[in-house]
């Protein structure tokens, strides 16, 4: 292997495309976990501390918005952060989905076009000094995060596997590379 360092663009690109590809996987297993929830449970939480799948996916629109199409992309930010997580009056599953999606198309088309500069670039968001690059590995990370407690509360309440990787084996063995 070459000790030479890697052009700035094609670790840019490779990062671009891991980050976009994270959030599609999120993306799937949120889907896939909401086909087994009923709608009328959607708003259900188990007590007041915690947060219904509703609410869950509000805040993953206002998080990735607030950090990536704001933070690295330079969009006024217009976060309401409260309101993602009031109790009453809040939309329906289908349109709640609908803004998720039109979030993660946002955020991936920023992803994708922001240039070297931006993910440079340090800035302050919700109160946090961070590079672009820091941003998305933020919006990443935490879209993962609440992915994982959509998948447990769906499990607990409808009590059966939600098969994301069905039909792979995760039992392979990496490959060898040194």
């Amino acid at each position: 292997m070459s000790n030479q360092a890697i052009p700035e663009e094609l670790w840019l690109a490779d990062f671009k495309s891991n980050a976009i590809y994270r959030i599609e996987e999120s993306t799937r297993m949120i889907r896939k976990a909401l086909e087994h929830l009923p709608d009328n449970a959607f708003w259900w939480r188990p007590n007041p501390a915690s947060n219904a799948v509703g609410h869950l996916i509000l805040h993953l629109c206002g998080n990735m918005r607030q950090y990536v199409v704001s933070g690295l992309g330079g969009a006024p930010d217009v976060r309401e952060r409260n309101l993602e997580f009031e109790p009453e009056a809040q939309p329906t599953p289908e349109e709640t989905w609908q803004r998720y999606l039109e979030t993660v198309a946002s955020v991936t088309e920023t992803i994708r076009d922001s240039r070297e500069e931006a993910y440079l670039k340090e800035r302050t968001v919700q109160g946090f000094r961070m590079s672009g690059i820091g941003m998305v590995l933020h919006a990443v990370e935490h879209l993962s995060y609440h992915t994982g407690q959509i998948a447990y509360a769906v499990k607990a309440k409808q009590d059966q596997d939600l098969g994301f990787y069905q039909g792979v084996d995760l039992e392979q063995k990496n490959e060898e590379t040194c």
